[in-house]
């Protein structure tokens, strides 16, 4: 099998994605993009090698929601806040898609332009 060669900005693009959603897997994200696994997880520990972050360090995960309401107010706005920080960053994550499928289409307008 021949080897793809990805753009700096595609993968660029692609860490930015997997680092955006919360509770996502190389496996996941690596399917969304059509690229394999192993080649996400690796652009991802080489981003956090140029940051200087260690490998070891996890990807911080989706907290679960709590389900019995408070009679604390401000525990009660926490609460109601939690949902709003996952539609952000779904939102974040939609916006990431997108903007790599427009440029992916755009390379491939150009690629067939005879």
């Amino acid at each position: 099998m021949a080897m793809k060669d990805y753009s700096d900005e595609f993968k660029a693009d692609a860490v930015a994605l997997y680092g955006s959603t919360p509770g996502a897997t190389y496996k996941s994200i690596a399917a969304d993009l059509g690229v394999n696994r192993a080649t996400l997880r690796e652009w991802v520990l080489r981003a956090r090698e140029r940051r200087g972050v260690s490998a070891a360090v996890a990807k911080p995960t989706a907290q679960p929601r709590e389900t019995v309401p408070s009679a604390d107010p401000d525990e009660r706005v926490r609460q109601l806040e939690a949902p709003v920080a996952e539609l952000e960053a779904s939102e974040r994550k939609l916006a990431t898609e997108r903007d790599i499928l427009r440029r992916a289409a755009k390379y491939l307008a150009e690629e067939t332009n005879w």
